[in-house]
């Protein structure tokens, strides 16, 4: 049996006996109609231009067939539908009720309730598989990325989107600051929900705690992805892509 990799080590201040997977759907349930508006204000309104621009970068086409793997609100398949040029090619996967719901609200996107370590499709079904901003939230690495390898077609490009800390030094503070003390106190002020305010606190400690760089892509070469790469925006916007090779079966 391979050994686990874990995105970071276990937050036991946020989850106890319940488990990281219960203590994440359930965060995100709670706070699924609040979570676009701070994103929005977190980001100052450039998230969908990133986004875009990165998917463009990983070789998003027309015509392609697109698992959005955390899917939440659909921040990410909003901009794979622009690209790909009809909703129905893509498919969105969530463990969150609450995220797909708000998700169905503004996209016409089938969707799939389920974890990323346990996809219920069939293999090798589609060109391209992204993951926006859920890495952290995984409870293995190695078994989620088998999972992307299995229904992948072969040529297909896989392709995560995640924040990563900067290394040191005053970049680092600031954003630290920013994101565990800032964000969580304007979402206190503009939606009174606790669970919101905690999930951004969240949201920042996974960031820190997160695994480096190297251990991602060595995950993902050893589920069998080649020409595996990272590419950093603005010293913390980390996307990974890899390649399923041609003749994988």
């Amino acid at each position: 049996m391979e050994p686990i990799v874990a995105p970071h080590p276990a937050l036991r201040r946020y989850y106890g006996r319940e488990g990281k997977r219960s203590f994440v759907r359930d965060i995100f349930n709670h706070t699924a109609g609040d979570y676009d508006r701070i994103e929005r204000m977190m980001a100052f309104g450039s998230g969908s231009w990133y986004r875009h621009q990165a998917l463009l970068r990983a070789g998003l086409a027309k015509g392609m067939r697109v698992l959005d793997v955390a899917i939440g609100t659909g921040m990410v398949a909003r901009e794979e539908i622009t690209i790909t040029g009809d909703a129905k090619l893509v498919v969105g996967l969530d463990p969150s009720i609450g995220m797909i719901t708000e998700a169905r609200r503004s996209l016409a996107v089938s969707t799939v309730l389920a974890a990323a370590e346990e996809i219920p499709l069939a293999d090798a079904s589609f060109d391209f598989l992204s993951m926006g901003y859920a890495l952290r939230h995984m409870s293995d690495l190695s078994v989620t990325f088998r999972q992307f390898f299995r229904v992948i077609k072969p040529g297909g490009t896989v392709c995560i989107l995640e924040i990563t800390r900067p290394p040191r030094g005053l970049k680092r503070l600031i954003m630290k600051i920013y994101m565990r003390v800032v964000v969580p106190a304007i979402t206190r002020f503009t939606t009174k929900r606790a669970d919101s305010q905690r999930l951004w606190q969240y949201y920042w400690d996974t960031i820190e705690a997160c695994v480096p760089v190297e251990t991602v892509m060595e995950s993902l070469t050893a589920a069998g992805f080649e020409d595996v790469r990272h590419h950093k925006e603005l010293g913390m916007f980390s996307e990974y892509t890899a390649r399923k090779p041609a003749a994988a079966v």
